[in-house]
Order: structure tokens, then C-alpha cells, then sequence
């Protein structure tokens, strides 16, 4: 329309006053408004109608006399007041249901017409060019751009108002205090002639325009119009940099999810508590743990500063009314957050897992920044994850402890020591479960012995009472002098009747004394052969497979006689040992017999002691299975 009929000189001027009038009827009358717009060659007209009740003076809030002090009007009065100084006429219409108020802009001379004076008679750009600026600004989201576009604003409202200067300051809460982010000219000074106009943002921002000019006119009336509409840009700013400071929130979280889930040590994990807190969340972090009488004790404690660790220790340790202990003892009391004031200013955030107090998490400040109320969440989801970690790690602890337990009763308090006959064992457990690998020496009669080493299948309380089962069976019917055939049968019918449909291997033989040699009668029931290592170092598998214990009615376990001459040895083992992996590698039979050669020679504890660290280094990875070997060894 304006390209039309020419006056593509008055779109800066229209756009202005529209908007003004448009943001008075949507923010004051908060209904639907109508704009009407009429060109003719000689100038522009603009009605802006809305629909509210009341008189049409509660919109037309405007000057009424010749010098109006513009701290005083509304803002929608501010905004009549550019109507009334740009407008060639303007005023209010009744239309119906509706009121609102015009403006008339008449087209300036060939030439370009008289430009617009303030009261300074400044000759001064057309103010469209400032309100143009500010809507070019929506898309500066850095921090250049937010600096550029105040410098820009400055510069041009300097120019408006005929000010020597004039500059931006901003404090973003971020410890920094108030920093200079804009200047144009020579900063103001701190007299009349200066107009400082506060920064409508929201916390934690806050700030302020200053302008070196007399508040006098309209001076005051642009500047707090561009301080208002500026505040807009740094709202939008506030808002963009809260919004990366919770996603960065979130994947800080998740990533200490991750690594309190890897743990499942106690003290491991008291000790990356406060490494994952410092100095993301405070200047020092501490963890204590309530004793089995509620007393706190200090787990962990650390400080971004290394040389303030030992004296952190000794405020931790100090006690008194007014001491940071008694303050996280009221935290774990009262089970609630609490702060704690200087030297050591902070939160004591409590740690409480499955409706239990474990403790406390106290965090302090940085030097020179509080804790926002993002960051107080924050670290009460980290104390919330942390004690979860705990409890987790404690019952891992405790169920460790009940297998290790459970383990040790299945297995012989210690192997008799006999002369001339070197017995050995080691043992290695994996996880908090109880496995079904065990081993045994039972004597009967004279310079006679029982080796046992077995596996029951499966892993837990099920297999641990089904292992001492086959155990306690195997010493009675040893003691009541079975063969050995009679005893594998019977441990056979036990367990299909009892087992529980888990099933067991088994390697056991009998050792008899022959002068200095030793005879060994040995029986596979489903077992890995046993090892043979002669005294110069040469190795061999001996035995032959027979039925597994547990599965059928009937079994079959063939005898071998074996004899062991001095310095000679027999190695037992589960297959804890032959299926050790290294990725997709096994272990392997053929391996464990060369790693059994070089041990001839050896006393028995030195052989079974030397294979289980050659299987256990094998690999990095933690065994899958447990781990036992029982060395016989011909001592004479």
C-alpha cells in the first residue's frame, strides 16, 4: 500500500506508533483488536480498535501538558507519547462495541520535509531506525551478538538524545558481580545530568542503562523504552542459558548414574561421591556414614584446593554447637537439608536409600558464587543417587560376606598334613553367590586317604545345600569304610532323589602308602581327567570318564590305578580352570598342561598356588566360575 502511493518514507514512523498503540490494546484491554490502515498521496492513517469497556480514556493515558514528566505516565501513556511527538494528528474514536485511538502521519515535503526535532533541537535519525534495531536482535543469541546489539542501541540512542555516552552493565549471577557489557562515548558520571534506568529481568540477572543526558524532555522516556525492550533480548538470553545449564544438569546426572552403578564396593564408592561433586557443585564436598549407634564418621572428604584438605579435616572433625558436625547431625536427625554459615558456608543434603539414613553429603560453596536453586536440586538427585549407590553397594557387601560364609563351611577348615604325602588347595569364588565347586581329604584306616573335588551344577543356596550334601554323604559312607564304587552309587541315588534336578561331577580316589611309593585308585563320575607331573617334569592326563552324579538311575565310573613315585604329583581341578576366558579364547586343557610342567619338582601349596595365579592371570577379566585345585603330591 505505502509503495503504492509513495510513502515507503513514513513505514519506520507508522510501524513504531502502530505497535506502541497495538501493545496498549492486547497488554490494557486484553481483548481482540482490529487495525485499520487508509493511505491517500498526502499521508497515512491508523486506527487501532479494541473491545474492552470502559472509556476511552483509560487508553488514552497521554501528556497534558507541555513538559510531562515521563516517570510519572504509565507505559502505555509513554507509548501516546510518541504517538503525540511523531503523529501530524491523532486522537480517540467510539466504533459500536469498540474504542480506539488514531493516528495521522502526513507525507513531508519534496525533498524530505523538516526533520524531526527533540527538545535538545538535536537533528536526530528517524527513531523507526532504533525500533528496527530492536527487532533485529531476536536472532543475536551469543554473547557477541548481545554486546553488539547494546553497543548498536547506546550509539544510536546517544544520537536521539544528544548524550555524551552512555553504558550497559549486567550481573548474571554467576559470581562475576555487575560487568560492563556495553559502552558508547564517555561513560556517564555519577551526577543530575545522568539517567540510569534499571534492567526489567528476572533472577539471577539484573542490571542497569546509563545515560549521559538530563532526564529532562524525552530523553528519560527513550531511554527507559530501549532498556525495556532490550530487557527482552537478556530475558531471552536468561532463558537460553538456563535451558543449557539444565541439559548439562541432565547429562552430568546421567553420567554419575553411570559411574555409581559400576561400583559395588563400599569404600569405592564413598570415595567417588566427592570426586564427582568437586568442583562441578562446591569448593569441597565430604561423605559421612552413620555408625550401627547413629554417630556420624567422616567416609570420604576432598577439596578443589589441595592445600585446604587438611584443614577441611580438622573443621570436620571439630565438635561444638555451632561445629559443621552438629549441623550434619541435624541434617541426619531431622532428615531435611540444612546450610551451615562460614568458614565453610554450605548444604548438608542427608543420604537416606530404601527409607534408611545412611548419612550425610555436605557441599561447599565456591568463593565467589551461592548456590542457585538448580544447583541445590541438583545436589539433592546427586544425594539421592549417591545413597542408593551405598545401600546398594552395602547389600552387595553383605550378600559377599553371607556366600564367602556359606563357601568356607563347604569346604575343610585346613588338609591334614601327613608325612611324605603333600596336600594343597586353593580356591577362588567369583561374585556374591555361592558356587557349587568344593574339595575335600578324608582319611580311613591306616596311611589311607579320600581326595575328593567336585562340581555341583548351578550357583546359589540351592547348589551350595546340594554341595554339602554330596559332601557330608561322601565323610559318612567314607567313614563307614564303603568302596569306592558303593559310595559313588550311593551319592548317585541321593542326589536323583534329592538333588533337586541338579547334578554333580566328581573326581575322587583313594591313596594308599606303599613304601615311598603311593598307589592312587581314582574315579571320574562326569570330571575333567586329573594332571599327572613326574618328577623330571613330563605330564599326562590320567583317568577315564564315567556318568555324571544325579542324572540317571544307574552310572558307570571306571577305575585307574596310578602310582606316584617320589617327587610325583596328581593336580585336581573344575572346569572353573579349562573354561577361564579371554575374550573368546579358552583357557584350555592343553594349556594348563604345559603351565603344570614347569612345577615338578615344587612342594604342593608352591604348584597350586603358581597354577591358580597362571589361570587367574590368563585373563583380565573376572572369572565366570569358581576356581579349585587340589594338588596330591608324593613327598617321600
Amino acid at each position: 500500500m505505502l509503495e503504492e502511493t509513495g510513502l515507503v518514507g513514513l513505514l519506520n514512523e507508522a510501524l513504531l506508533l502502530t505497535t506502541e498503540l497495538s501493545t496498549n490494546a492486547v497488554v490494557h484491554a486484553n481483548t481482540d483488536l482490529e487495525i485499520e490502515v487508509t493511505a491517500d498521496p498526502g499521508g497515512l492513517t491508523v486506527t487501532v480498535t479494541d473491545f474492552a469497556p470502559g472509556p476511552v480514556e483509560q487508553l488514552a493515558v497521554g501528556p497534558r501538558n507541555e513538559s510531562p514528566d515521563i516517570g510519572e505516565v504509565a507505559e502505555r501513556g509513554r507509548g501516546l507519547l510518541l504517538v503525540d511527538h511523531f503523529a501530524s494528528r491523532w486522537g480517540t474514536v467510539h466504533e459500536g462495541d469498540g474504542k480506539g485511538v488514531w493516528f495521522r502521519i502526513d507525507q513531508r515535503a519534496e525533498g524530505g520535509g523538516a526533520p524531526v526535532r527533540l527538545p535538545s533541537q538535536t537533528e536526530t535519525p528517524s527513531l523507526g531506525a532504533l525500533t528496527g534495531l530492536l527487532r533485529s536482535g531476536l536472532d543475536r543469541h551469543t554473547d557477541e551478538g548481545l554486546a553488539d546489539l547494546a553497543t548498536d542501541l547506546l550509539s544510536r540512542l546517544a544520537r536521539l538524545t544528544g548524550a555524551a555516552g552512555g553504558v550497559v552493565r549486567l550481573d548474571r549471577g554467576d559470581g562475576m558481580g555487575r560487568q560492563l557489557l556495553a559502552r558508547y562515548g564517555r561513560a556517564p558520571r555519577d551526577n543530575a545530568d545522568t539517567i540510569r534506568v534499571p534492567l526489567d529481568v528476572h533472577r539471577p540477572y539484573s542490571g542497569e542503562l546509563e545515560l549521559d543526558a538530563s532526564p529532562a524532555g524525552y530523553a528519560q522516556s527513550l531511554a527507559t523504552m530501549v532498556a525495556e525492550r532490550f530487557s527482552l533480548h537478556l530475558e531471552n538470553d536468561r532463558l537460553r542459558r538456563a535451558d543449557i545449564r539444565r541439559q548439562t544438569w541432565i547429562t552430568f546426572l546421567a553420567e554419575a548414574s553411570e559411574l555409581l552403578a559400576q561400583s559395588l564396593d563400599v569404600n569405592l564408592t564413598m570415595a567417588l561421591i566427592p570426586q564427582l561433586v568437586v568442583p562441578r557443585l562446591g569448593q569441597w564436598c565430604a561423605v559421612h556414614t552413620t555408625d550401627a549407634w547413629g554417630r556420624l564418621q567422616l567416609a570420604a572428604a576432598t577439596h578443589a584446593e589441595e592445600s585446604q584438605l587438611a584443614e577441611l579435616h580438622a573443621s570436620l572433625a571439630e565438635t561444638g554447637p555451632e561445629s559443621i558436625l552438629a549441623r550434619l547431625e541435624e541434617a541426619s536427625r531431622l532428615g531435611t537439608q540444612v546450610m551451615f554459615g562460614t568458614p565453610y558456608e554450605g548444604y548438608a543434603v542427608p543420604l537416606v536409600a530404601r527409607g534408611a539414613r545412611l548419612g550425610t553429603l555436605a557441599v561447599g560453596r565456591h568463593p565467589k558464587h551461592r548456590h542457585d536453586a538448580d544447583e541445590v536440586a541438583v545436589l539433592e538427585d546427586v544425594a539421592r543417587r549417591a545413597a542408593l549407590a551405598i545401600d546398594n553397594a552395602r547389600i552387595h557387601d553383605e550378600r559377599r560376606t553371607v556366600a564367602r560364609t556359606l563357601q568356607a563351611s563347604l569346604l575343610p577348615p585346613a588338609l591334614p598334613h601327613v608325612e611324605g604325602i603333600g596336600f594343597a588347595a586353593e580356591y577362588v569364588p567369583t561374585g556374591s553367590e555361592v558356587g557349587g565347586d568344593f574339595y575335600d581329604v578324608v582319611p580311613f584306616g591306616d596311611d589311607q586317604h579320600v581326595v575328593v573335588v567336585g562340581d555341583v551344577s548351578g550357583k546359589g543356596v540351592q547348589a551350595a545345600t546340594v554341595t554339602g550334601l554330596v559332601r557330608d554323604v561322601i565323610r559318612i559312607l567314607v567313614d563307614d569304610g564303603k568302596a569306592m564304587s558303593e559310595i559313588l552309587w550311593r551319592v548317585n541315588r541321593t542326589l536323583v532323589q534329592r538333588g533337586g534336578g541338579r547334578y554333580c561331577t566328581l573326581a575322587m580316589a583313594s591313596v594308599t602308602r606303599k613304601g615311598t611309593s603311593l598307589s592312587v585308585c581314582l574315579h571320574l563320575a562326569g570330571h575333567d581327567r586329573a594332571v599327572l607331573v613326574r618328577a623330571d617334569g613330563k605330564t599326562s592326563f590320567v583317568g577315564e570318564g564315567g556318568t555324571a552324579l544325579g542324572l540317571l538311575e544307574t552310572i558307570t565310573s571306571p577305575d585307574v590305578v596310578v602310582t606316584l613315585d617320589p617327587g610325583d604329583s596328581l593336580i585336581f581341578y573344575t572346569d572353573g580352570v579349562t573354561e577361564r576366558r579371554r575374550g573368546r579364547e579358552l583357557f584350555g586343557s592343553n594349556r594348563l598342561r604345559e603351565a603344570c610342567a614347569p612345577l615338578a619338582g615344587y612342594p604342593a601349596d608352591v604348584m597350586a598356588a603358581r597354577l591358580r595365579s597362571t589361570t587367574i592371570n590368563f585373563s583380565v577379566e573376572e572369572p565366570r566360575d569358581d576356581i579349585a585345585i587340589l594338588v596330591l603330591r608324593n613327598d617321600a
